[in-house]
Order: C-alpha cells, then sequence, then structure tokens
C-alpha cells in the first residue's frame, strides 16, 4: 500500500534505530551521510538564517512534497481559486512577527521556495521522535484543553479559521507545548486531520523557540503524516514564510502577539491550503487523504506532551483562563466554512469545551464578544503533576 510510506524523515529515524545501533561510528556517519543527499534537495540560493539553521531555496517544482508516491503526477497549484478573508478589520505586516532568516529582507527568487536543510543531528533527534507519542492525543503524558464544533451528522465543514495569540511556554528538552486549530473528518485508524498553530518542541528544532508547524494524517498517525516538510506531503507555495519558521511572542499583562491562521478547502482542487497572516504559504494536496473532501468537526486548543509519569509543562501563557487577553492564550475570530465557503463563527451553546486535566489546564469558550474579538476561546495552564 502507497500509505505505508511513513515520513522520509522518520523512515530515517526508524532505519537508523533498527540499522545504525549495531554499526561502527564510521559506518554510521556514512548512513547518515547518505540519507541526508536524499532528503536535501539541490539549492538555487542557501539562507544562513538568524537562528543558526540553514534555509535552501529549492525549485517549487523539486521540492520534497513530491518525493511522494501520491504526488509523482501532481499538478503544481500556485494559488488558490478563492480569496481568503479572515474577519478581522486590519491586517499586519506578517514580515514584523516571524523570524528566523530575515524576512524583511530575504526572500527566494521566483520559482523556489524555503525549504530548512535537514542536518545530522536533525536526523538523530529523529531517531528520539520515532513512536513518541507527540502527534497523539489520548496517550499517557499527553494533555489537551480544546473546543471543538462538531460532528452533528448532517454539517459539513470546509475550512476553519482564528487569530490565535503566540507565547513560549517553558518546556524541558522531551516536552512540547502547542497551540492550533484543526479540521478532521473520520474516528479511529479512519482519522483525517490537518493542523496549524504554534508549538516549542526541542526535539523537534534543537532550541526553546516558539514556531510555527503543521501536521496531517490519513490514518490517525498509524503509518502517515509528520510535522512541517520532515515528510513528503506539505507544498511549500510562498517565497518567505514557511513553516517551521520561529516567531515573536507576548509578554504577560504587556505586548500580545498574535497570528491569523486559516485552513480552506479549494472548491476546484479540493486541496487544502494553509495561510497565516494573508499569505498562502502552501497546501496539502487532496490525494493524500481518504475522506477529506469535506471535514465533520473543526477545533481549537492546545496540547502538552510529556513523558509518563513526569510533571507536565505549561501550556499558553501558562495562566488559566480569566477573559483578559493579555493574560491567557485565545483564539479570537473564530470562524468556521460551510458549503457557501462564507465563515460562521461556532455557536456557543452547542460547542463543546473539554479540558482532560483541569486542576492543570483550563478552557473557556466565550461565544461572541463583540467587533474587536468576535468568537473567542481561552485556554492553558501552569501544568505540572497532571497525572497520565
Amino acid at each position: 500500500m502507497v500509505h505505508i510510506l511513513f515520513l522520509i524523515f522518520c523512515l530515517v529515524a526508524s532505519n537508523i534505530s533498527h540499522r545504525v545501533e549495531g554499526m561502527r561510528p564510521a559506518e554510521e556517519n556514512l548512513e547518515l551521510e547518505r540519507q541526508l543527499k536524499h532528503i536535501n534537495k539541490p539549492p538555487i540560493v542557501t539562507i544562513n538564517t538568524t537562528l543558526g539553521y540553514i534555509v535552501d531555496c529549492v525549485d517549487i517544482k523539486k521540492q520534497p512534497a513530491f518525493d511522494h508516491p501520491l504526488l509523482k503526477n501532481h499538478k503544481l497549484q500556485l494559488k488558490p481559486s478563492f480569496q481568503n478573508i479572515m474577519g478581522k478589520a486590519d491586517e499586519k505586516n506578517s514580515s514584523a512577527k516571524l523570524i528566523g532568516f530575515g524576512l524583511e529582507k530575504n526572500q527566494c527568487p521566483v520559482g523556489t521556495v524555503p525549504i530548512r536543510r535537514t542536518t545530522k543531528e536533525d536526523l538523530i533527534r529523529g531517531k528520539s521522535l520515532f513512536n513518541y507519542p507527540i502527534l497523539t492525543t489520548g496517550q499517557p503524558g499527553t494533555h489537551i484543553a480544546e473546543v471543538t464544533y462538531g460532528p452533528f451528522g448532517f454539517k459539513r465543514f470546509y475550512g476553519a479559521s482564528g487569530s490565535g495569540s503566540l507565547w513560549n511556554p517553558k518546556v524541558n528538552h522531551d516536552q512540547t507545548s502547542n497551540s492550533h486549530m484543526w479540521v478532521q473528518n473520520g474516528q479511529g485508524d479512519g482519522t483525517n486531520k490537518i493542523t496549524v498553530g504554534w508549538h516549542v518542541s526541542p526535539k523537534l528544532y534543537g532550541d526553546y523557540e516558539t514556531h510555527i508547524y503543521t501536521t496531517w494524517t490519513s490514518d490517525n498517525f498509524k503509518r502517515t503524516g509528520c510535522y512541517n516538510l520532515q515528510c513528503p506531503g506539505f507544498v511549500q507555495i510562498d517565497r518567505q514564510l514557511h513553516v517551521g519558521i520561529a516567531t515573536k511572542t507576548s509578554t504577560y499583562g504587556g505586548d500580545t502577539e498574535e497570528l491569523d491562521f486559516s485552513l480552506s478547502q479549494d472548491p476546484s482542487t479540493q486541496n487544502w491550503w494553509v495561510t497565516i497572516e494573508h499569505k498562502n504559504i502552501g497546501y496539502f494536496p487532496a490525494a493524500l487523504f481518504t475522506n477529506m473532501k469535506w471535514v465533520d468537526r473543526v477545533g481549537w486548543g492546545g496540547t502538552t506532551t510529556t513523558p509518563a509519569g513526569t510533571p507536565s509543562p505549561p501550556m499558553g501563557s501558562g495562566h488559566f483562563p480569566d477573559r483578559i487577553y493579555e493574560h491567557t492564550c485565545y483564539f479570537r475570530y473564530m470562524s468556521y466554512k460551510d458549503e457557501s465557503r462564507k465563515d460562521y463563527g461556532p455557536e456557543e451553546n452547542v460547542a463543546k469545551s473539554f479540558s482532560d486535566k483541569p486542576n492543570c489546564f483550563g478552557v473557556d469558550y466565550y461565544g461572541y464578544k463583540g467587533s474587536q474579538v468576535g468568537f473567542s476561546v481561552q485556554f492553558g495552564g501552569p501544568g505540572g503533576l497532571c497525572g497520565n
């Protein structure tokens, strides 16, 4: 089956975990070099980032996505067939908040896209991430605080949006903490899901910065799916903003940084577009999924992961919801798209709020709170000894 191709990056990690352990150091080094040559595409231009990693500007038609067997004959879509407008009156300068390689000064040449270069250290960290329950909920050490809209049985959704505040929760090297929104269809191993948001994940990046990220799966992360561009799937389109980039964050009681996020299905191609700060970053091709012609639920919230039996890291700002938007992580201007592709806010008496550990993390959905906030939710908390 073609779906047994489970992310090149993690295939590399799996390969390393099963083969490299018995190798001598010299053999291991040669194996890593061989894998790196396959993963990293020949760059047209190379950019050294302010965070120390390298971004390669690669041919847009030869990017990693097209290593996926389902995308061998994929027709590249350079822009969506729809105009995606968030529910905000002001459009901000996106390059002012996203950092990594000086976005206000650098962008890849026409015909190329930015791809973070994979290093040996990335592969070694990838080995430790393999089979780590970082992508799925309901696992020991994973906790959630979220609001979900659907499923209703009779309602179909074609997108979701929201403006989310950005924070930098303190985690240790084997923990993660994130804020995200998602679209999903199916249940169990039939779950098809796309997520976009921000997280702190030292195992993934090798630092403690807050990074923009995406995930996808067509089987609840059993054999498909990954973060960002770790595996073939996501098609990068924008020449500046890219998934995995770091971002500025908020200060408790002070300046609040936020970004507009959106996931929208193109009615023409059925590809799912990722939009950040009014820029169409790229898309997940329809061919990747088994049941994403529409979705039956959308959601907004946060999760944390930690090794089973250890204290959980903070979520969001590290504070419980208190209706003060400078204090607690939030999404505002929340909306979903129906069959008409128009945006609507989740009804307050229908949307479901849930925290699996209320003593550690809270979630409050406020519904519609006026034109300055729209439909909004706050979530987060200090973490600690939450139990499994």
